[in-house]
């Protein structure tokens, strides 16, 4: 078991808690809607270019995440300077449906969630 397998004390070795949390990481939707919006694989800077308030750190954490829960495919070609390209593999393809509906259902329930927000923390 590495660290990135999220243990809870009540159900130890929970699959729906360990694959989520990687899923809900702050960074990782986003990553994997920016590799689905491209037509192409896309380097490193371009990920981080769509992605500006992601640090260089966090981005290849990501991404290393990604890549050994197999959503991502990273290439990288023999040249000098190395070229790295990243893209998404079936696994993350499948996933890309339910995830564009949860970007979807954000979009449209957006300004309802900050106003309901703004409600309740004058309330509190």
């Amino acid at each position: 078991m590495t660290n990135d397998f999220i243990s809870d004390p009540i159900f130890p070795e929970c699959p729906i808690r360990n694959v989520l949390a990687r899923i809900g990481g702050k960074w990782t939707m986003a990553v994997l809607y920016t590799l689905d919006h491209s037509d192409t694989p896309l380097r490193f800077r371009d990920i981080e270019k769509q992605n500006p308030d992601c640090s260089q750190k966090m981005l290849t954490s990501t991404l290393r995440g990604l890549e050994a829960d197999g959503l991502i495919s990273r290439t990288v070609y023999p040249e000098v300077p190395p070229r790295v390209e990243y893209s998404l593999t079936d696994r993350a393809r499948s996933l890309m449906p339910l995830l564009r509906q949860l970007i979807d259902w954000a979009y449209h329930n957006l300004h309802d969630i900050v106003s309901d927000r703004e409600k309740y923390y004058e309330q509190n």
